[in-house]
């Protein structure tokens, strides 16, 4: 039994790294996107420049593209990179509205700074595809741009600070950190996910399906010690490059480990980073998100509405999560925290308009390089003076 539990494993794994590093494919913005325009704006970005440069991932599935779309809009930047993956079960004819929506944006044709997953991965909920999505999009963003650091969202996560707040807060970090909340305490994770063992249907099916539960179970590992925490990750550049073609056989290794692993983007990166000599001192144990949950908790958090803005706000996280389509609190942030109005852009020192009641609808090329933090950037700074103290920093490091 062990033994057919081992080669069944084996083969499941071998076509995870097959999924994960398949030839990579970017679709840009159809055919919008003007040479003189592009080589003008490149030019320009040589001479002006921002602080730092963030790459985002945003995953969506079938039913996400509403709520993908104004997510892009909120939180788009011409500094930064933005790649969107639509689960492979959305039907054709949302990921042909996502598309569309791309290429007839004159401000991401113009900047060419947003780009689809032009081969979509099929993704099981709980299972390793999404993390192989993850690693996926880390490799293609690693192999076509410079950043510093890469930020997973879902179609249901919202910004609470603009961009330029954010470019200009994590401007005065250290370029190696990596907000990764993480814990060695595996409390009911410990039965619920180190023990049992599953295959994901996802890697090898084109018909999405519940993740299979394999009834015998393993005992922990003993070559390297298990740590969990939240799926939300902003990682550096360099421990991207570590994950994806890293010097020793960690990663690798742990990637194995978790191709059977329940839920295992709540304990890849943890793992990994904790267990890694040259980088465990390098986590800020926060995964800068607001997230509330029912008590007991569900399977997944608490939608979010007016009555959670106040807490919000004082926590002074600039993400949270999650939301439902259009709720009435994403047009208060909108009004309040971005100054984003009439579906434009959030704010920033880019906009060729935008202000009190006025949207930020275009790109003000001679501006770029500007930055107008807002208070967003006060309460963001406020949050990193706790979490980055010599106190907090150093007693909630990998233990």
């Amino acid at each position: 039994m062990g033994i057919k539990i081992f080669m069944f494993s084996f083969i499941i794994t071998s076509m995870l790294f097959f999924f994960l590093f398949i030839p990579t494919r970017l679709t840009l913005q159809i055919s919008t996107m003007k040479p003189t325009t592009m080589d003008y704006f490149n030019i320009l970005r040589t001479n002006h420049t921002y602080p730092v440069t963030f790459a985002y991932l945003i995953s969506s599935s079938k039913g996400d593209t509403i709520k993908l779309k104004r997510l892009l809009k909120v939180l788009y930047h011409p500094n930064n990179y933005y790649l969107i993956h639509m689960d492979l079960g959305a039907p054709d004819s949302e990921h042909k509205d996502v598309a569309t929506f791309v290429a007839n944006d004159p401000v991401f044709s113009q900047v060419g700074n947003v780009w689809i997953v032009g081969k979509p991965n099929l993704v099981t909920y709980r299972g390793p595809t999404m993390l192989a999505t993850t690693l996926h999009a880390m490799a293609m963003l690693l192999r076509t741009c410079h950043w510093d650091w890469f930020i997973n969202l879902s179609a249901s996560d919202y910004p609470l600070v603009t961009q330029d707040d954010l470019i200009q807060v994590f401007s005065e970090v250290p370029r190696d950190f990596n907000f990764i909340q993480h814990s060695s305490r595996l409390g009911w994770k410990l039965n619920k996910r180190g023990k049992p063992m599953i295959i994901d249907p996802g890697l090898y099916s084109l018909n999405k399906s519940e993740i299979w539960w394999i009834i015998k179970q393993r005992n922990l590992p003993t070559s390297f010690k298990l740590y969990t925490g939240s799926a939300w990750t902003i990682v550096s550049r360099s421990f991207a490059e570590y994950c994806i073609m890293g010097w020793e056989n960690l990663p690798r290794t742990l990637l194995l480990y978790y191709t059977n692993f329940v839920s295992s983007p709540e304990g890849y990166f943890q793992t990994v980073i904790c267990n890694s000599e040259d980088y465990k001192n390098t986590t800020v144990n926060h995964d800068l998100h607001y997230i509330t949950w029912d008590n007991p908790p569900k399977q997944h958090p608490r939608s979010l509405g007016l009555k959670d803005y106040r807490k919000m706000v004082l926590s002074m996280r600039p993400f949270a999560r999650k939301f439902k389509r259009n709720d009435l609190v994403l047009d208060k942030i909108d009004r309040e925290l971005l100054k984003r109005y009439k579906g434009g852009f959030s704010f920033g020192g880019w906009c060729s308009k935008g202000g009190k009641n006025k949207a930020c609808s275009g790109l003000r090329t001679e501006n770029y390089g500007l930055l107008k933090p807002g208070p967003g950037s006060r309460r963001l700074k406020n949050l990193f003076k706790k979490i980055l103290s010599d106190r907090f920093f150093h007693q909630m490091q990998c233990r």
